[in-house]
């Protein structure tokens, strides 16, 4: 992606989506815009060190977010999850711990923990 092209799009997204998800696709249809992410394929807090294969993903969550230009806005995030190769267990990101570290706004934070909990 281009400077430019990213610059624009963190202004228009919630603060910090981009550092963690990327924009599969845009649908603009009934006046509204229809954003697709998926969750990057960055090892958890904690997991760093250890061998993860990704599993894909979990069902899609639906959010309303700001409207852009007049446009309803709705997010179609998916969260990705991870098999952990040595105990054979599955893993997603722990957004309140993502939360708590310096690479994440609150806004964006609390904005996470508002969809998944």
């Amino acid at each position: 992606m281009q400077d430019a092209e990213r610059k624009l799009l963190t202004l228009l997204m919630p603060e910090g989506l981009l550092d963690y998800f990327d924009i599969m696709e845009v649908v603009q249809k009934d006046k509204g815009l229809q954003i697709h992410l998926d969750e990057k394929n960055i090892a958890p807090s904690g997991y760093e060190s250890v061998q993860l294969e990704s599993k894909g993903f979990m069902p899609p969550s639906e959010i309303k977010d700001f409207p852009i230009r007049g446009q309803k806005v709705t997010l179609h995030i998916r969260r990705r999850r991870w098999l952990v190769l040595e105990s054979g267990k599955i893993i997603t990101r722990d957004w309140n711990l993502v939360r708590q570290g310096a690479r994440m706004t609150t806004e964006f934070g609390l904005f996470l923990k508002g969809i998944f909990g």
